[in-house]
């Protein structure tokens, strides 16, 4: 028995520690967008996997049994495609989705569905701190003339694609403190964020709420028809029984 665990996120790694401790014989895939991500506790393959294709045969020459899916909630394709080549293959799989954030009555979050929808309500002289990661940056093209700051991880290899854009660069954790001097540094209006739920980048939305500053929270798509759970000891004890 090998089992694939789809890594990425703060979630995963803790599961791929709860597998190296337990001696799960494991193997844990990074798509690669983050250039120096932190090393796993196990044998760990970096990069895409090139399609659906490349993704089976991976699965068949390395004698995968079982999936465990612990990718970002916004991963959407990695995850339909895991999902749906599992059941057609007959592999084990199970998503590790963890629970989405909820507003508290200091929160002032309005709900979108996609990225181009916040600018209905930005306004033209508004400067804006995307926490949304810089793979769907070119959906927000709509803002351009805005001021727009966009937090990555990684120094940036091309220039902003829009006009009245820029780039932050930091790694996480950040704390509350942080992030509410930073909000107020920079002096931003309104937060854009992703509902990737978690406790370790919730701080900015605690930030966002501490200053009275308003959040666009994008929903999160829909979530594969296969088995899934919110719990980190389920979905491990999961794993020790395939």
């Amino acid at each position: 028995m090998t089992l694939l665990l789809l890594a990425g996120t703060g979630d995963a790694r803790r599961l791929a520690q709860g597998l190296a401790d337990s001696d799960v014989p494991a193997i844990a895939s990074l798509s690669g967008a983050t250039r120096q991500a932190n090393a796993l506790p196990l044998p760990t393959r970096i990069g895409g996997f090139g399609g659906e294709a490349e993704f089976r045969d991976f699965l068949s020459t390395q004698g995968i049994t079982a999936v465990l899916d612990a990718t970002h909630p916004f991963a959407s394709r990695i995850t339909l495609r895991t999902a749906a080549v599992c059941r057609d293959v007959g592999l084990a799989y199970l998503y590790h989705l963890r629970p989405p954030w909820s507003p508290g009555p200091e929160d002032r979050w309005t709900m979108i569905d996609r990225e181009e929808d916040a600018a209905q309500h930005i306004g033209p002289d508004q400067t804006v701190f995307l926490g949304t990661g810089r793979q769907t940056l070119d959906r927000f093209s709509n803002l351009e003339g805005r001021r727009v700051i966009c937090r990555q991880i990684d120094p940036p290899t091309s220039p902003f694609p829009f006009e009245g854009g820029e780039f932050l660069i930091g790694r996480p954790p950040f704390s509350v403190p942080h992030e509410r001097d930073l909000f107020t540094e920079l002096g931003i209006d309104v937060l854009v964020v992703k509902n990737a739920g978690g406790s370790a980048s919730r701080t900015k939305l605690t930030a966002a709420a501490d200053l009275g500053l308003p959040v666009l929270m994008i929903r999160r798509p829909p979530p594969p028809d296969a088995p899934i759970c919110d719990d980190l000891a389920e979905a491990l004890d999961w794993a020790k029984r395939q």
